[in-house]
């Protein structure tokens, strides 16, 4: 019983510490977007590519916001990993996509990227690219000092309580965030079924 209490003991300490105003700032960006005709893409890789496809749903069914979670296309996905390698997926889809300046990136990651240690280096090239074409880049992620906490222009840190526990809080937390999101009054236009 100690893990369980000292696990769920974390949870409540780490949501008392998220900051709260760059949440507020990524619902800002959202409802911009999605009032100047913009799209949303939702990147992540492992069980944050999970996270991703679940939080388009709720953009696009709740909030009305075009979204794509492009690990949703797996022969896409696939296909450019067999032929080009996955370092380059997300910017070979957002540049067919034509990401542009109404557009936002919304990264789901852990580490955020680490281009010293390859790592999540597919994530750094779409944050880069956001930049070359003035596209917003939000991310929830468990490191400040990876690449999307440091890059990209709207970044919400999942306070790193545990060393031990980086991965799966960093993952959890991302749901409790982006549900945060799609349910605030200034996005949410349709309701829950429950």
């Amino acid at each position: 019983m100690n893990f369980i209490y000292e696990y769920f003991s974390e949870v409540c300490e780490i949501a008392t510490m998220i900051q709260q105003d760059k949440i507020q700032e990524a619902v800002n960006v959202l409802h911009t977007t999605r009032e100047m005709g913009g799209r949303v893409f939702v990147l992540g890789v492992g069980g944050s590519a999970g996270n991703a496809s679940h939080m388009v749903n709720d953009l696009r069914k709740l909030c009305g916001i075009e979204s794509y979670c492009p690990t949703d296309n797996v022969p896409e996905l696939t296909a450019r990993t067999n032929d080009e390698g996955f370092d380059t997926f997300f910017e070979a889809y957002l540049k067919t996509s034509k990401l542009n300046s109404n557009d936002a990136i919304f990264i789901l990651s852990v580490g955020g990227g680490d281009e010293d240690r390859n790592v999540s280096v597919g994530l750094i090239k779409a944050i880069k690219l956001a930049k070359a074409v003035k596209s917003s880049s939000l991310a929830i992620v468990g490191k400040s000092d990876g690449y999307a906490g440091k890059e990209a222009t709207h970044a919400i840190v999942i306070p790193p309580l545990s060393p031990k526990r980086v991965t799966p809080h960093s993952e959890e937390f991302q749901a409790i965030v982006w549900h945060c999101i799609v349910s605030h009054p200034d996005l949410q236009i349709n309701a829950t079924k429950w």
